[in-house]
């Protein structure tokens, strides 16, 4: 070699085992992160979830069906039509409500005599056109009740940011199987 002269090296080729490897790991760590963050969004969702007890129809209300397993109920069977959105002054019947849940809905309801909570349910419920009903549901052990397909939050005291939280993070999400 020559002086002043730079000895280069030949660039290193990475092997195909190399590359599978780094793929390979890329992959996992990708879906790592993915995981983490479904789980992450999953947990931060608002209300208590339950087993999906599946949306057959039944021709009637009193049509014999399985026991709901929430109450409000919060998935299983149902009338092959929903209740109207929007505000209602009396009480819904479950295999009713099911069905909104199904086509996206949430379901606001309340069991009092209590005229100055159920104009403030009523302020929230009226911002949404559509996907959001109202109503009473005498005999619930809770004052004020949100559920959606497979979610159930109740409160004894109204707390409207948790009463949105819930409509905004379930509102409009189809169930149909």
């Amino acid at each position: 070699m020559a002086k002043g002269e730079r000895r280069t090296r030949a660039p290193r080729r990475v092997t195909r085992r190399q590359r599978t490897v780094i793929a390979v790991a890329v992959t996992v760590l990708a879906a790592i992160v993915v995981g983490y963050f479904a789980y992450r969004a999953q947990a931060n969702l608002p209300g208590v979830q339950f087993p999906d007890q599946g949306n057959l129809h039944v021709a009637t209300a009193d049509s014999p069906h399985v026991q709901y397993n929430s109450d409000p109920p919060t998935s299983g069977p149902h009338l092959p039509y929903i209740a109207p959105w929007g505000v209602h002054t009396r009480p819904i019947v479950r295999e009713l409500q099911v069905h909104n849940l199904e086509d996206g809905g949430v379901v606001v309801q309340y069991n009092c005599e209590c005229p100055d909570l159920v104009a403030k349910l009523k302020a929230i419920v009226d911002k949404y056109e559509r996907h959001v009903v109202l109503a009473p549901y005498p005999g619930m052990k809770h004052k004020i009740a949100l559920t959606a397909w497979t979610r159930l939050d109740t409160l004894d005291e109204l707390d409207e940011g948790r009463v949105t939280r819930f409509i905004e993070a379930y509102r409009g999400i189809d169930h149909h199987k």
